[in-house]
């Protein structure tokens, strides 16, 4: 069993909190993704939980053992960076051979290893270049050929497919699932692709100046956020959230009255004339397989419409009514953000 817990782990680099008191338990076997803007914290839990830096305060355990004081090499983790890290003089093989050599195990055993994770990521064919010969998929396989040949209880990945163009991480990302699906151990992956996190994850974690803000499947994050901040980080476009009174709504929100931030995706609002909510066309975009209408309403705030590409599109300056679908309306506490039941 290779279960990870973080139990208000807390890093500080002199005056600055980067990560705060998290406390967060990820199961034996599970796909966990740390979700979260540049600078947000999400690369020194990564760090921590690998031993590459020691944590303020709190604890990271491993397997039910708290680990704090083991050395990364005992941890039984392999991480795989964003830069992939390879030796340029190494061939591929030589490259993936380097964490078996260090365990002292027979040539002959080594052999065996390289060639099954070669299999396992479709670089078998690859093995005698060395890694200017090859493309950046291909390095980044190869790096994590290196990471799973020696099986370990935890794999660590920090944005290992920022480096590649759009269609290749949308293939790898496929590779990625699958290799989790057939190593059964636990993946912990950093990113600050959302649709990285929705694709991939059995549990999003999302992190925002240190702390975390919500942990959940990734519908739930989408559909339930459990504030402002992640409303507006998930979705492309991101959640629509307009500050004012909700009495013109056609739900009744959960105040008294005062004001509150309404939120609603691009996909659950209409453009009717009998809509409760105006607003002026700004800009219309067309992406082929849907359009994206955006306006301004009343108080200067910009809401975007998702459209089929066969409706009926207004245009730029025209004054619009929008209706939001009854059942998809979200409200927050405008001083906290945080999600009203």
């Amino acid at each position: 069993m290779a279960g990870l817990q973080l139990d208000a782990l807390t890093k500080r680099f002199d005056d600055t909190l980067a990560v705060d008191a998290i406390d967060l338990d990820i199961a034996d076997q599970e796909f966990l993704v740390l979700l979260g803007p540049s600078g947000c914290g999400k690369s020194t839990v990564l760090r921590l939980i690998a031993g590459l830096e020691y944590p303020s305060s709190g604890t990271v355990s491993i397997g039910g053992r708290i680990v704090n004081d083991v050395d990364p090499a005992k941890r039984d983790v392999a991480m795989v960076f964003q830069s992939y890290a390879l030796y340029p003089h190494k061939t591929v093989a030589q490259n993936i051979d380097v964490p078996l050599r260090s365990q002292k195990l027979p040539k002959e055993t080594r052999s065996e290893m390289i060639a099954e994770a070669a299999r396992a990521l479709d670089i078998a064919d690859l093995l005698g270049r060395k890694p200017a010969q090859l493309s950046g998929g291909q390095r980044q396989r190869v790096a994590l050929a290196r990471a799973i040949v020696r099986r370990p209880a935890v794999f660590l990945m920090d944005e290992p497919l920022s480096n590649l163009d759009a269609a290749l991480r949308v293939q790898t990302r496929a590779e990625l699932v699958d290799l989790h699906d057939r190593l059964d151990t636990t993946f912990v992956y950093v990113t600050h692709d959302q649709v990285e996190a929705m694709t991939m994850a059995d549990r999003v974690a999302v992190i925002q100046e240190g702390k975390l803000q919500q942990v959940g499947p990734p519908s739930e994050v989408y559909d339930e956020p459990a504030n402002t901040m992640v409303a507006r980080f998930i979705g492309t476009p991101p959640m629509n959230l307009i500050t004012g009174s909700p009495t013109k709504a056609p739900e009744v929100a959960p105040t008294d009255g005062r004001e509150v931030v309404v939120g609603f995706r691009p996909e659950h609002v209409a453009i009717t004339p009998d809509g409760w909510l105006r607003g002026k066309v700004l800009l219309v975009e067309s992406l082929g397989h849907e359009r994206l209408v955006h306006c301004e309403v009343p108080g200067g705030e910009r809401v975007t419409i998702r459209v089929d590409p066969d409706d009926a599109i207004p245009h730029d300056g025209e004054p619009i009514g929008l209706a939001p679908t009854p059942g998809r309306i979200h409200w927050f506490d405008p001083s906290t953000g945080r999600r009203l039941p």
